[in-house]
């Protein structure tokens, strides 16, 4: 018997990153919209001849979207925010989905662009719904039944995805009023989604998008779809009782024929307590996840017990989320037991989408230590077809042999946030309200450039070293022109700020073609952690010193901390991630001390993944939060009592974390605070939080130049519970996807908003 195979979905960017080119060449004007779709769907028809190829029984259509795929699902709803309404309804459903996404399109008004966050505990980040009390729907399919109609060509059975009904509310919000022109939310929807207490007034829409849902199925059977997946992720969480009750009333209402197999997926850890749930709602069949299942754990199982004799289970098998190469010979233990108990009711899956690895290993040279031990996105779907077939001439796992003669017991420092911040005020001598960035400047096509032409040894590494220097020159030349109070070096010499540490230290492989999609066009090539981690000598220094002396002011030194490189790359098979977050902090712990031996007086350790890789359920969260806060305690305690450090946090959601940020006890956070509407002020508000803060005060990811009187309704807002002497202004994030006109012209904004709440300030005291 062959069992039946699919995914849950494939990277949609292209193997060259074409989509990601092409998209970011028609926002220029440089390629029309025609010339975009047909990239597009060369990228589409490539991705279903992988699947054909590799002989997956079920082609899937419907993951493929231009930037996200919520965004793309409430745009073929009907869901434009009032703000977006007028002009976006010049445009057609792509265009919508990046004025949405970006708050800007051609001919139109630049307005705020939807708040955007991280997909549950992953790096990818989504787009947040905004819902009115009064959403009127106004469902428009015809793109994805082209998807359908294109993919028929393949005569392969078809599975078309679909965001889940339930979880596409939960992740939505419901704002304040339909004529804000900048949001607040009704609710703190972040990257984790856990708390029991979501937003239950989403579930007002469910019948208004119920016969939205069965009218689409319908259309859907009639092209000869056989069965629909479902994406309902929210059943891993910890669910609160009236949407555990929504799933039992919506899928009893759409499942309500035979002859459309709707398949509910879940994903990013076991279904938990929602087990007697999920198992018993009248769909053809269920998807579980056990990539993430604990040692010994066997949940599988359970679900086998309690499943429905009628029903399918398709098994996650195939961890969507790693780069290692699957123990086959293992896995097939469990097909082996599933098949006995399920017979042709088994269904053979990766885990999850695999948009979270990379494409395509085939082109990379990988070293001899790890050839034949890593598998991405292609080499996963013929995994899952050799365990269907049984052919098991498996690559087993890496196993590597810790550095025992490495103990830490993690430090950190003495002295508490007053009396270090008493010295570091004496000691820098900087003005009310300091400015400053978050860290990198524009990434220019000179850098780049030169950064291609040094790798292919064509520019000397004196020639190269020398072109870097003349950026960092022009970043701190601009940065005094503008009159920032404290300086950055710029960055023109990072590719990435967790790939340029790892190049940098023992431990990691850094693969070529793998990259890996973040959101929209936005691409990152996370490392793999093959071994123990050392730092071999000083990562920075060099370049901070260099930019230190081209100007009187402070400069930052820009750090990131061990959480973030552990979280945004793929760890290491067989070691735990608290031994493998402890050893990066060490490493960085030495670059503190030797940054402050060379002068520098500020250092910014960045942790915007602090909050990322929390476990999704409330009762596994402590343990990570022990070793999160602990790891970046150590790296700041070689810091000395008037050496001030700062870190950066950005697109989380911090309302149940407050107590582990601060004791993190870093003097200075910067924070995202513009594109989610202020809510993370009112969380930091609420807990008191004791240290220094630096809202940000506009979004770096939209194109759009904000001006001083939109900055300064952050920064009002900021002094309604934190002193002013504690409070910083900058961005949102890092300034390297933007260009130096638009930076230029929103910092300028920003240091013109500083001075004049600066001499108000003043002139009341």
């Amino acid at each position: 018997m062959t069992l039946q195979t699919h995914i849950l979905g494939y990277p949609r960017i292209g193997a060259k990153r074409q989509l990601k080119f092409a998209e970011e060449q028609y926002w220029k004007g440089e390629i029309s919209q025609q010339q975009l779709l047909q990239q597009a769907q060369a990228v589409e028809h490539s991705n279903w001849q992988a699947q054909i190829d590799a002989g997956l029984s079920l082609l899937t259509v419907g993951d493929f979207v231009y930037y996200d795929a919520i965004l793309t699902h409430a745009v073929r709803l009907g869901i434009i925010p009032a703000r977006f309404a007028t002009e976006a309804a010049k445009l057609n459903q792509l265009d919508q989905q990046f004025y949405l996404a970006r708050g800007r399109a051609a001919n139109c008004q630049d307005v705020a662009a939807l708040e955007m966050t991280k997909w549950f505990d992953t790096n990818y980040h989504y787009l947040v719904p905004e819902l009115v009390p009064q959403q009127q729907f106004k469902a428009d399919f015809s793109e994805l039944l082209a998807q359908v109609d294109r993919a028929k060509a393949f005569n392969t059975p078809i599975k078309v995805v679909l965001p889940g009904l339930l979880s596409f509310l939960y992740l939505s919000r419901i704002v304040a009023t339909e004529h804000s022109s900048h949001v607040l939310p009704a609710c703190a929807c972040g990257n984790d989604h856990t708390s029991v207490n979501a937003d239950p007034t989403t579930l007002q829409f469910v019948d208004a998008l119920l016969p939205i849902y069965a009218d689409l199925f319908d259309q859907l059977k009639a092209r000869g779809v056989d069965y629909v997946q479902i994406d309902e992720p929210i059943l891993v969480l910890d669910l609160a009782v009236e949407w555990q009750a929504a799933f039992e009333r919506v899928y009893n209402v759409l499942q309500r024929r035979d002859d459309l197999g709707l398949i509910l997926t879940s994903y990013f850890e076991t279904l938990g307590a929602n087990l007697n749930l999920a198992v018993n709602l009248p769909v053809a069949g269920l998807h579980i996840d056990i990539s993430r299942e604990k040692a010994g754990e066997f949940f599988w199982k359970k679900v086998i017990d309690q499943l429905p004799a009628h029903k399918i289970l398709s098994i996650g098998l195939i961890n969507g989320r790693s780069v290692w190469a699957s123990d086959l010979l293992a896995l097939n233990e469990i097909r082996r037991t599933a098949e006995q108990a399920l017979g042709d009711r088994l269904w053979l899956a990766t885990s999850c989408s695999l948009l979270h690895v990379p494409v395509d290993l085939s082109s990379e040279q990988v070293p001899a230590d790890i050839a034949g031990k890593l598998a991405f996105a292609r080499q996963k779907l013929d995994e899952l077809v050799s365990l269907a077939q049984g052919r098991l001439d498996s690559k087993t796992q890496p196993t590597t042999t810790p550095d025992h003669s490495f103990a830490l017991l993690a430090q950190s420092r003495a002295e508490p946030f007053a009396v270090r911040f008493k010295a570091q005020q004496a000691k820098l001598n900087l003005p009310l309200l300091p400015t400053t960035t978050i860290g990198s400047f524009p990434q220019t096509s000179s850098i780049r450039a030169a950064r291609a032409a040094w790798n292919k040894g064509q520019l000397s590494d004196a020639d190269y070293r020398a072109a870097m220097q003349k950026e960092i020159a022009y970043a701190i030349a601009q940065q005094q022109q503008l009159g920032l109070d404290v300086l950055v070096h710029g960055e023109a010499e990072r590719t990435d700020m967790v790939e340029y540490f790892a190049s940098l230290l023992d431990g990691f492989w850094l693969s070529k073609f793998g990259w890996v999609q973040s959101y929209g066009s936005r691409c990152v090539r996370p490392p793999i952690i093959v071994a123990d981690i050392h730092r071999p000598q000083a990562m920075t220094v060099e370049w901070i010193c260099y930019a230190n002396g081209l100007t009187n002011k402070i400069v930052k030194a820009m750090l990131t901390g061990p959480v973030t490189m552990l979280n945004w790359s793929f760890p290491p098979a067989h070691r735990s991630r608290r031994e493998v977050c402890l050893q990066l902090a060490e490493a960085i712990r030495l670059e503190v001390a030797d940054l402050q031996d060379a002068g520098i007086a500020i250092i910014q350790i960045d942790e915007a993944a602090f909050r990322e890789g929390l476990p999704l359920r409330k009762a596994d969260q402590a343990e990570y939060w022990d070793w999160a806060v602990k790891s970046f305690q150590h790296c700041a305690s070689s810091a000395r009592v008037d050496t001030q450090i700062h870190t950066h946090m950005c697109y989380s959601d911090f309302k149940d974390c407050l107590a582990q940020i601060s004791a993190m006890d870093a003097d200075v956070i910067t924070i995202e605070t513009s594109r989610s509407g202020l809510q993370l002020l009112d969380v930091f508000q609420q807990h008191a939080y004791p240290n220094a803060v630096g809202p940000g005060v506009y979004d770096i990811h939209s194109p759009r130049t904000p001006n001083a009187a939109h900055m300064r309704q952050v920064i009002d807002k900021a002094l309604q519970s934190i002193p002013a002497e504690r409070l910083w202004i900058n961005p949102d994030c890092g300034l390297k996807t933007r260009n130096w006109e638009e930076t230029r012209a929103a910092l300028t904004e920003l240091v013109h908003m500083a001075k004049q709440l600066r001499a108000e300030l003043s002139a009341q005291s």
